[in-house]
């Protein structure tokens, strides 16, 4: 299971202040017949963990940069530390910019992720993390997290458990992964109910479970989780884990064929051409089936089955799909 994504953000390394101290800047699936998972979940900003305690009441000095005894020091943590947090922005702003610092970078990240000198933005936080995650160490990465994860913050917890599951910076272990995922579930990470889903669905450091497959999947889906979404959908269309509704599985497929999940509109397609859950309509299917083929979603079975289209419903289907890329 490769879900280990853009390490993972450094990750909302709330526990920033384990490290760095001192340092030099450098220089520079288908209704019927689905059973593969849909495409892993993509790590995505949560609200982060409680904020350090605030610093004493700063003097009138503390506009300025604070001046190290040691011109070795990390003028961008010493700022930090003293609750400068303007100026550890602009600092390592700079030294982000023009030195491509990871360091500065997560500590941009950790600003924005807690509102410490500028406005709380969790995207650009995601971005900093993840910037700072492609230059940096990540071993050290791993041991923030871990701090982080101790610390309740869900996303690391769920980022660990992604490093526990690649098995290429930690020890793989699969029932590590699997409890650090279900901390991360159970405080609401839509990304970790999914991927706990198919821990359960898979047997994954845990015993197969369909019944808390299909509950995490619809509390993912409920989040606007896309993947759980088609997943949660095929769970409802086979009655796998829940009860059958081929009627609201349907519904659940429109949605995500709408956000341009590719598993979605194919298994929509399958759908609108047999008639199961909603009336039949080949121009309808033959539309969704085109959108799902532009993506590397083919399905010689659909062609088959659609082949035979009147004039009027094939002409339909590509005003559709016309219209369909002509709004991207």
């Amino acid at each position: 299971m490769n879900m280990l994504r853009p390490i993972l953000a450094l990750a909302f390394v709330l526990a920033l202040t384990a490290g760095a101290a001192a340092q030099t800047p450098p220089a520079n699936q288908a209704p019927p017949d689905s059973s593969k998972p849909a495409a892993r979940p993509k790590a995505s900003p949560v609200p982060a963990a409680k904020k350090p305690a605030t610093p004493p009441p700063a003097s009138p000095a503390a506009t300025a940069t604070p001046a190290p005894d040691d011109p070795n020091a990390d003028l961008v943590y010493g700022a930090y530390q003293r609750g400068f947090y303007k100026t550890t922005f602009d600092l390592a702003t700079k030294r982000a910019q023009e030195n491509a610092d990871p360091k500065a970078m997560t500590m941009l990240g950790e600003l924005y992720a807690n509102a410490m000198g500028v406005k709380r933005d969790d995207a650009k936080a995601a971005e900093w993390f993840k910037r700072a995650a492609d230059l940096g160490d990540r071993e050290e990465a791993a041991k923030l997290l871990a701090s982080s994860a101790k610390l309740g913050n869900p996303k690391a917890a769920y980022n660990l458990a992604l490093l526990y599951l690649d098995g290429q910076t930690l020890p793989q272990d699969l029932r590590r992964s699997a409890e650090l995922l279900r901390i991360a579930a159970d405080a609401g990470n839509p990304e970790a109910q999914y991927a706990l889903a198919t821990f359960y669905k898979e047997g994954t450091g845990v015993p197969k479970d369909a019944e808390r497959a299909a509950s995490l999947l619809q509390a993912a889906s409920l989040a606007g989780n896309a993947d759980a979404e088609v997943e949660y959908a095929i769970a409802l269309f086979n009655g796998t884990g829940t009860p059958k509704n081929e009627v609201a599985a349907v519904a659940l497929l429109r949605k995500a064929a709408k956000q341009n999940n590719p598993v979605a509109q194919n298994r929509l397609a399958r759908v609108l051409a047999s008639g199961q859950g909603t009336p039949v309509d080949r121009a309808e299917a033959l539309k969704w089936h085109t959108i799902a083929k532009t993506a590397g979603k083919g399905d010689p079975e659909l062609d088959n089955a659609l082949s035979k289209l009147s004039p009027e419903e094939r002409a339909r289907a590509e005003v559709a799909v016309r219209r369909w890329f002509g709004s991207k």
